[in-house]
């Protein structure tokens, strides 16, 4: 018999190179708290760097570099894709304790990736008018169609970026909380914002996609504490061994 079998798994083969090393939590923890940093450095600037086409109702007919608004897109490109990676590298973590908690909070993640991603699309869209058909002289019904791809980018950054992190902390924090890996004041923070943050959305989607400046304010700043602190604490110190006592009961 030439495999040597692993006699703590009856029926499995140790491989020649020796054991499957698995992914340690430790790690996994800290990488999901970095890509939580990554999403923070990567929309904020987006923001700033995407206020040209979005602001701006004749962008598609003026002349001039795109190459501010393509390096937005990417940054959204990159958000977008830390965030289905915060989920992914902290699946194996939560899993382990509170696995439909896990699945809930990967599936929220991923739609809210898909649907930056969606928004992305559409900016680019108008990028490639401007370019083909638009820029000094173009016809002005341009505009019509360029602002019809920006209104989907602006449902797309409610119904995404706005709303699923409202659905994504219930999740997480729900689990964190429980098993308090983390300071308890951290999910607790998900825990408060997430209803807000809901409330605040379904303001803004009931008024035509127009923010209530005080509303918006209330609704976004616990889920961007949320967010932060976990991403510091989980980068900087990993998670902490589960306590034996039991969670604050929530109503």
């Amino acid at each position: 018999m030439t495999g040597h079998v692993d006699r703590t798994r009856p029926g499995r083969a140790e491989p020649e190179g020796g054991p499957v090393v698995e992914p340690r939590p430790g790690r996994a923890a800290r990488l999901g708290g970095v890509l939580y940093l990554v999403t923070f450095a990567s929309s904020i600037p987006a923001v700033l760097l995407l206020a040209p086409v979005l602001d701006r109702v004749g962008f598609v007919t003026e002349s001039g570099s795109e190459v501010r608004v393509l390096v937005g897109c990417l940054l959204d490109v990159v958000n977008a894709l830390a965030c289905v990676g915060t989920a992914v590298a902290l699946w194996p973590v939560v899993a382990r304790t509170h696995p439909t908690l896990a699945l809930g909070f990967l599936a929220s993640r991923i739609i809210e990736g898909a649907v930056i991603m969606i928004g992305v699309v559409c900016l680019l869209g108008v990028v490639t008018l401007r370019r083909d058909v638009g820029g000094a002289g173009a016809d002005p019904s341009l505009v019509h169609v360029a602002r019809a791809l920006v209104a989907v980018r602006g449902w797309t950054f409610l119904l995404g970026p706005g709303l699923m992190p409202s659905i994504n902390a219930g999740f997480l924090a729900s689990a964190l909380h429980r098993t308090a890996v983390v300071p308890r004041v951290i999910p607790m923070l998900g825990l408060v914002g997430a209803p807000l943050l809901l409330a605040s959305t379904l303001v803004t989607y009931f008024n035509g996609n127009h923010q209530i400046a005080a509303v918006a304010a209330v609704g976004v700043a616990p889920i961007f504490l949320w967010e932060l602190s976990l991403g510091l604490r989980l980068a900087i110190r990993g998670l902490g061994e589960p306590t034996n006592e039991p969670a604050l009961q929530l109503p």
